[in-house]
C-alpha cells in the first residue's frame, strides 16, 4: 500500500513506520520538523533512522495548507494512519483539552474530502488505553486525565466524519509500550536506577496495567493495517500484552534484564494506599506471537542492549 503516517517521530510512531516499511508499504512521513531540529535527543535519533525507511516531508502538521497539499497533489493513497496527536504536558491535569482536538482534527473534513478524490479509502487512527470507555477494567472506565479525554473525543471526531462519506475506519488502541528509544519512563526508570547502583521504588505496585514490548505492538499495527477493507465501517484493535500488576511488571522487567545487563536488579515495592487513577485497565485482545513473527527473547535482548549502548550518553 501507499501510506501516509503522521507522528512517526514519536516512540510507538517510529516503530510502526519502521513495520510498515518491513511489509513492503510504500510509508510516506510526515514530520513538523527536520530530522536535526527536534530539542529532543531521542525524538531527532529516531527521526533520522527513518529516513532510510520512508519518503520524509518535514515542516508538514496535519490539516495544515501543506498536509492539504501533499495529499491532493501527489494522490494514490490507500491508507492514511493518524498516529500524531498534541501530547504537550499531558502528564498535566491542565492539559488543554480543546486545544488539543483542535489540533487531532485540523481541517478533518477537507483532509478526508481529499483523501476521497484520491481513491483512499481506508483511515487508521491510534487511540489509546488512557481513553473514556476504552480497555477493560474498574470504576466505569473513565478517561485517566484530560489528555486521555482529548483522545476519546478525537476518535469521536473521526468517526463521526469517516462514517458520513462511506470511509473504513480503524482504531488502534495502545496500552503501555515499552522498548528501545522510548522516553524516560517506567522501564526507563527502573533500569537507570539499576545503572546508578540504586534501589528503584516501586510506588504503584497494585495497579493493573497493560504493558506490551513496542516491537510486538509495531508488528500488530503493520498486520493490522494491512487488514482494514475498504468497505464503509468499523474495525477495532485492543492488542493486550503484559496484563498484571505494576508491582509483577516490574519484577519481570527485573528477572528479565539482570542477566542480560549482568546488574543485581532489586526492588522496593510500596504499600499502595491512594489510588488517584483506576485501579484496572487492560487491552482485551490477546496476540498470537507466533504468527507475527515475534521473538520474546529477542525483544528483552533488544532492550538491554539500548540500554547498555545509551548508558553513558544519557
Amino acid at each position: 500500500m501507499k501510506i501516509l503516517f503522521t507522528g512517526g517521530s514519536s516512540f510507538t510512531g517510529y516503530w510502526f513506520v519502521q513495520e510498515l516499511a518491513r511489509a513492503g508499504h510504500d510509508v510516506v512521513a510526515t514530520f513538523r520538523r527536520p530530522p536535526g531540529a527536534y530539542p529532543d535527543a531521542l525524538r531527532g535519533r529516531r527521526s533520522k533512522a527513518l529516513e532510510g525507511l520512508c519518503r520524509p516531508v518535514s515542516g508538514c502538521s496535519f490539516g495544515d495548507e501543506q498536509f492539504l497539499r501533499l495529499v491532493r497533489d501527489e494522490g494514490g493513497w490507500d491508507l492514511l494512519c493518524h498516529h500524531a496527536a498534541d501530547v504537550t504536558n499531558y502528564k498535566s491535569p491542565d492539559f488543554d483539552v480543546h486545544a488539543a482536538l483542535e489540533n487531532n482534527t485540523r481541517s478533518l473534513p477537507a483532509v478526508l474530502d481529499a483523501l476521497a478524490a484520491t481513491g483512499c479509502r481506508r483511515i487508521l487512527l491510534t487511540g489509546s488505553i488512557f481513553e473514556q470507555d476504552e480497555g477493560a477494567g474498574s470504576e466505569g472506565l473513565p478517561a485517566f486525565s484530560p489528555y486521555g479525554l482529548s483522545k476519546g473525543l478525537t476518535a469521536q471526531v473521526f468517526r463521526y466524519h469517516a462514517l458520513a462519506r462511506g470511509l473504513h475506519l480503524g482504531k488502534f488502541v495502545i496500552p503501555n509500550p515499552f522498548g528501545p528509544l522510548e522516553e524516560p519512563r517506567f522501564v526507563s526508570y527502573l533500569v537507570r536506577s539499576w545503572q546508578a547502583k540504586k534501589v528503584p521504588a516501586v510506588n504503584t505496585p497494585a495497579y493493573v496495567r497493560d504493558n506490551i514490548h513496542v516491537s510486538l505492538l509495531a508488528k500488530a499495527y503493520a498486520r493490522f493495517a494491512a487488514s482494514l477493507p475498504s468497505s464503509p465501517g468499523l474495525s477495532k484493535l485492543s492488542p493486550s500484552g503484559y496484563a498484571e500488576s505494576q508491582g509483577a511488571f516490574a519484577q519481570r522487567v527485573a528477572t528479565e534484564l539482570a542477566g542480560r545487563l549482568g546488574l543485581p536488579c532489586p526492588l522496593a515495592l510500596a504499600k499502595q494506599t491512594e489510588f488517584s487513577e483506576p485501579r484496572v485497565r487492560i487491552n482485551t485482545d490477546l496476540l498470537d506471537a507466533t504468527s507475527l513473527g515475534w521473538d520474546e527473547a529477542a525483544a528483552w535482548d533488544a532492550l538491554a542492549e539500548f540500554y547498555a549502548e545509551t548508558r553513558y550518553r544519557t
